[in-house]
């Protein structure tokens, strides 16, 4: 099997936070400049995404929500940050992968690899919150990236202007994002020989 590395590669990126100075927005608008030439990464914003409705998802679907499910259809692969409410998964970000889910079974995001990372100000850098992102993503049919958690503890620490500037930091995400290059560039090669 031939693997084709210098194929483009567009991934979106969403955060799990729609607050203005959030850390993970700020992780995220910080990789760029660890991407290899051929890749793209564009930040999908969640704000204007409104809260689930069964009824509101037909044929005619909120703006918002045609985005997203469009930017996800078009994507070869996701890249979450999140922060951790509660010991858990923030609603915002919830509310999204149930809009981006529809249809069951056969929603944009089956079979989309994501690489998932969380940050948070406290110790544990929101690795509670990773397990059940997972799950979630999981039921979908999406393919989470199976590696090391990638969880930003401390993060205020690690952000200064509105970038991450922490080295050992950047250098273990690129190491995640190297990962979720490398399998999508996996299984574009699986898919074009069967």
């Amino acid at each position: 099997m031939t693997v084709d590395i210098n194929t483009p590669v567009r991934l979106v990126a969403i955060s799990g936070s729609i607050r203005r100075a959030s850390h993970c927005t700020a992780v995220l608008r910080s990789l760029t400049p660890l991407l290899p030439p051929t890749v793209t990464m564009e930040l999908l914003p969640l704000d204007d995404v409104p809260l689930y409705n069964g009824d509101l998802d037909g044929d005619t679907l909120p703006p918002a929500v045609k985005r997203l499910k469009a930017a996800i259809a078009e994507a070869d692969g996701l890249v979450i940050c999140s922060p951790e409410y509660n010991y858990g998964i923030p609603g915002v970000l919830k509310n999204a992968i149930d809009w981006a889910s529809r249809p069951g079974f056969a929603s944009p995001l089956k079979d989309k690899l994501a690489l998932i990372m969380t940050a948070s100000p406290g110790t544990a850098g929101g690795v509670r919150a990773q397990a059940q992102i997972r799950d979630a993503l999981s039921a979908t049919l999406a393919r989470p990236l199976v590696r090391q958690h990638i969880a930003i503890a401390n993060v205020a620490n690690r952000i200064q202007d509105g970038k991450l500037v922490d080295e050992p930091t950047l250098n273990f995400i690129k190491a995640g994002l190297d990962d979720l290059i490398n399998e999508i560039h996996w299984q574009a090669a699986r898919t074009k020989q069967a």
